[in-house]
C-alpha cells in the first residue's frame, strides 16, 4: 500500500509538469491570459508536489527504520555490550526531523516570494496583454479540456487517498490537481467565448486567478508566521506548511467546516472541533447563514437618502410612478431586486473642466506663470500642449518673408464648469451617459466660440463678457438635450497662450508683448501724475511772482513820492533857517553814525575826582544765566551706574 501511495505522488508531480508544460505551451499558441496565468498554478503546484513525495519517501524511511528496528529487538534476547544512542539507531527519523525544522520553512519562504513575484509580474504583463487568437481557439478549447479531464481524475483519487489515515502527504498534490482541473475547464470557457465574440472576459477571468494566487501567497505568509507561535504537542504530526487550505478546499470533500476544525485543531493543540460550541455551530451554521441572508434581504426594504441627494426608485427595472424621485430622508420600498434605488447628487454642485486639466500638486503653488507648465502631462505628449484655435484681428505681414499670418492662434485653456441637477428624471433616462454628454457639449460651444472672437479681447477685458456668454450657450444646448442641469459658472481665468518649446518660447514672447503694454501704461499714468504735480506748481509760482511784481512796484512808487513830499518839506524848512536846518540835519547824521559804536565821556581835567573806567569786553549774557552746583549737590544729582 505505500509503495503504491508513492507511485502516486510520482504520477502527480509528473503530470503536474506535463499539464503545466502543455498548458504554458497552448496559451502562448492561443494567445490566452487565462491560460498562461493557469500555467503558473500548475507550476507551483508541481513544486509542491515534488515537496510532498520528498517528505513522503523519508516518512516511508522512517517507517521501515522502525520495523527493521522492532525486528531487531525481538530477535536478541539481551542488550548489546555498547547501547547505542537514539540518534544513531534512528538516522532516518533524525533526517526527517531535519527536514521539517529546517527545509520545510525554507522552501515555505520560496514558495511565498515565488507567489508574489508571479502575481507582480502577471499583474503588469496583463496589462498590456494582447487578446486571444480566434482561429487557435478551437484547438485550445480541446487541448484545455484534455487537460481539465485528466487533472480531474486524479486528482479526484488522490483526494480520496489522502483521506485515509496517514496519507495526509498526498492532499497538497490533490488540491492543485483538482484547481488545475477547475482552471483548465474556465481557459477552455474563456476561449469559447473570445471564438463567440466576448474576448474580454479571457482578461476578466485571468485578473480574478491573479487575485486568487495573491491570496494563497497571503496565506503561505500568514501560515508560515503562525507556525512560530503554535503550540507543540508531543507525537502530534506538524502541519505541511506549504499546504493551501484554500486550495484544500477543492480537494477535501469533507468542505470547509471539516477544514477550519482541522486548522483550529492544529493551531491551538487540542480537539477544538470536538467541544460543543464547535459543533453546535456545524449543525446550525446553515440555519445562521439563512437567517444572514434573510436579514440582508430584508434590509433592502429600507433606504436612507443623504441631505445632498436625491434617489431614483425602479420597480422591476422601471421608474416608480409619481414617487419615483425620493427625496432625503427615510423611505420604505419592496425587498432588492424587485425594488432598486439610485442615488445622485442632485443638491451638490458638480464640476468637469473643459481643455487642460490642472495638477493638483502644481496648484500648490500661490503664483502660477505662464512661462511653468501647471497642466497635467498626457501619455506621449509634453506637459502643455496647445488646446484650440482663437481668432485674430487680421492677416499680419511677416517681415522676413512677403507671406502673410493666419488670422488665428493658438490657445491653452482650461475652463471650469460647476452645474447642478434641477430634474433628475431628464438627467438619468434621456440619455445613457448624461455627464459626457455635458461635457462634450461644452467642448463644443467653447470651440464655437473661441473660433469667433479677438485673441486680445477675450484675454483682456472680454473676459468676464466671454465666460458668461459660454456659460448662456452651453445652458442653451443642455435644455435642447433636456439634461435637467442648470449650469451655475464657467470661468476663464486660467487661460494663456501655450508654452511652446525651447526653440520658441510662446508663452514667454506674448509675456513680453503684455509686460510692454503694461509698462506704456506705468509710462503714461506717471507722466499725468507728473503733469498732475507740477502744473499747480508751476501756475501757483508764476502768481506768486506776479504777486511780488506788484508789491515792489507799489514799494517804490510810495518811496517815490515820499520822497519827494519830503524834499518838498525840506525846501520850506530850509528857506525858514538855513542854519539851524543844516546843523540839525548834521547832528542827525552824526547820531546816525554813532549809534552802534561805544563811546566814552571825559569831564574837565582840573578836578579831583577818580576816574575808573571797566574797558574789558562784556561777556554774553546767556553764558551768566547758567546755574553751577555745588560739589556735594553735583555728587548727590549725579544718577548710580
Amino acid at each position: 500500500m505505500e509503495r503504491s501511495i508513492q507511485k502516486i505522488g510520482v504520477i502527480n508531480w509528473i503530470i503536474l509538469l506535463w499539464v503545466g508544460t502543455g498548458s504554458a505551451l497552448v496559451g502562448r499558441y492561443a494567445a490566452t491570459a487565462t491560460g498562461t496565468v493557469g500555467a503558473s498554478f500548475v507550476g507551483i503546484g508541481f513544486l509542491v508536489a515534488v515537496v510532498s513525495f520528498f517528505q513522503m519517501r523519508l516518512e516511508e524511511r522512517e517507517r521501515l527504520e522502525k520495523l527493521e528496528y522492532e525486528e531487531l529487538r525481538k530477535a536478541r534476547s539481551s542488550a548489546t555490550l555498547f547501547p547505542q544512542t537514539e540518534a544513531d539507531t534512528f538516522p532516518a527519523r533524525r533526517s526527517r526531523e531535519q527536514f521539517e525544522k529546517y527545509l520545510l520553512p525554507l522552501f515555505t519562504a520560496l514558495l511565498f516570494l515565488l507567489q508574489g513575484g508571479a502575481v507582480w509580474w502577471l499583474w503588469k504583463w496583463l496589462g498590456k496583454a494582447a487578446p486571444p487568437r480566434l482561429d487557435h481557439a478551437p484547438i485550445a478549447m480541446a487541448l484545455y479540456a484534455l487537460f481539465a479531464l485528466i487533472l480531474f481524475l486524479l486528482g479526484k483519487y488522490s483526494s480520496g487517498l489522502s483521506r485515509l489515515d496517514g496519507q495526509r502527504l498526498l492532499r497538497p498534490g490533490a488540491g492543485y490537481l483538482i484547481l488545475g482541473a477547475c482552471i483548465c475547464f474556465l481557459v477552455a470557457g474563456t476561449e469559447a467565448a473570445a471564438f463567440f465574440g466576448f474576448p474580454k472576459v479571457d482578461l476578466f477571468v485571468a485578473y480574478g486567478l491573479c487575485v486568487v494566487l495573491g491570496l494563497t501567497a497571503v496565506e503561505t505568509l500568514i501560515g508560515l508566521v503562525l507556525e512560530i507561535y503554535r503550540p507543540r504537542v508531543k507525537g502530534q504530526a506538524a502541519r505541511l506548511l506549504y499546504e493551501s487550505r484554500l486550495i484544500g478546499l477543492l480537494g477535501q470533500p469533507g468542505g470547509l467546516i471539516t477544514t477550519a476544525a482541522q486548522a483550529l485543531d492544529y493551531q491551538f493543540g487540542f480537539k477544538v472541533s470536538e467541544t460543543w460550541v464547535f459543533k453546535f455551530l456545524k449543525e446550525a451554521m446553515l440555519l445562521i447563514i439563512l437567517l444572514q441572508l434573510g436579514a440582508l434581504f430584508l434590509s433592502t426594504m429600507f433606504v436612507i437618502i443623504e441631505p445632498n441627494e436625491q434617489g431614483l426608485l425602479e420597480h422591476f427595472g422601471r421608474p416608480a410612478g409619481a414617487h419615483a424621485v425620493l427625496e432625503p430622508g427615510f423611505h420604505f420600498k419592496w425587498p432588492w431586486p424587485i425594488d432598486i434605488v439610485y442615488r445622485y447628487q442632485t443638491r451638490q454642485i458638480q464640476s468637469f473642466i473643459v481643455g487642460e486639466v490642472p495638477d493638483p500638486d502644481l496648484d500648490k503653488d500661490r503664483t502660477v506663470l505662464w512661462t511653468r507648465p501647471h497642466f497635467k502631462s498626457k501619455e506621449g505628449e509634453g506637459s502643455e500642449m496647445p488646446g484650440m484655435l482663437v481668432a485674430s484681428r487680421g492677416q499680419i505681414a511677416r517681415a522676413d518673408t512677403n507671406e502673410k499670418a493666419v488670422p488665428a492662434n493658438l490657445l491653452t485653456v482650461s475652463i471650469p464648469f460647476q452645474y447642478q441637477i434641477t430634474n433628475l428624471l431628464d438627467w438619468a433616462y434621456n440619455h445613457a451617459t448624461s455627464d459626457e454628454l455635458l461635457q462634450e457639449l461644452a467642448n463644443r460651444e467653447v470651440v464655437r466660440y473661441l473660433v469667433n472672437v479677438d485673441m486680445e479681447n477675450i484675454m483682456s477685458s472680454g473676459r468676464l463678457g466671454a465666460a458668461e456668454e459660454i456659460r448662456r450657450r452651453v445652458q442653451a444646448r443642455a435644455n435642447e438635450a433636456k439634461l435637467g442641469v442648470n449650469i451655475i459658472f464657467a470661468g476663464l481665468q486660467d487661460i494663456h497662450p501655450p508654452l511652446g518649446n525651447k526653440r520658441t518660447p510662446v508663452a514667454a514672447a506674448f509675456e513680453q508683448v503684455v509686460s510692454a503694454v503694461q509698462q506704456k501704461q506705468t509710462n503714461h499714468l506717471y507722466a499725468l501724475a507728473y503733469a498732475a504735480e507740477k502744473i499747480p506748481a508751476a501756475q501757483a509760482e508764476a502768481t506768486n511772482t506776479l504777486a511780488q511784481a506788484r508789491n515792489a512796484a507799489v514799494t517804490k512808487v510810495a518811496l517815490a513820492e515820499a520822497e519827494a513830499a519830503r524834499f518838498t518839506n525840506q525846501i520850506t524848512a530850509y528857506e525858514a533857517s538855513p542854519s539851524v536846518y543844516t546843523q540839525r540835519l548834521r547832528l542827525d547824521t552824526l547820531a546816525r553814525s554813532l549809534e552802534p559804536v561805544r563811546k566814552y565821556v571825559l569831564t574837565a581835567t582840573n578836578t579831583q575826582d577818580i576816574l575808573i573806567l571797566n574797558l574789558e569786553e562784556k561777556i554774553r549774557p546767556d553764558l551768566l544765566g547758567g546755574v553751577i552746583l555745588p560739589p556735594e549737590a553735583a555728587k548727590s544729582a549725579t544718577p548710580n551706574k
